[in-house]
């Protein structure tokens, strides 16, 4: 029981510093998209920004009976409807902004692409 919660306190506190981190090496500090991908959000909240957010391949992303799903490291999961970003996708990549943690990778935000 104590080395559950070690773990689960442990997972908190990374979880925590990599949500912090967002842009650490200031790459993105100056794209005219910064302010846009700051502000995205999705029916589970904010979605942080480019940095912490994955561009996924047109391959890896699909809407299968209504609903998307995106293919991580070698695996399909679904996207939970309230992930979906609604408004207009300005890069045209899909992205994805997952949570991994100890039980699996959760989707936090999704933003399907243009497919070309």
């Amino acid at each position: 029981m104590i080395a559950s919660l070690v773990l689960i306190t442990l997972v908190l506190v990374a979880a925590m510093r990599i949500a912090q981190a967002r842009d650490p090496d200031g790459r993105y500090a100056n794209s005219p998209l910064k302010e846009w991908f700051d502000g995205l959000r999705s029916g589970k909240g904010p979605c942080c920004s480019d940095a912490d957010g994955t561009a996924v391949s047109d391959v890896d992303w699909e809407s299968k009976d209504g609903h998307y799903r995106v293919r991580l490291d070698g695996a399909w999961i679904d996207v939970p409807d309230e992930a979906v970003v609604t408004e207009p996708n300005r890069v045209g990549r899909a992205m994805v902004w997952p949570i991994p943690s100890y039980m699996g990778v959760t989707i936090r935000c999704f933003m399907p692409g243009s497919m070309t």
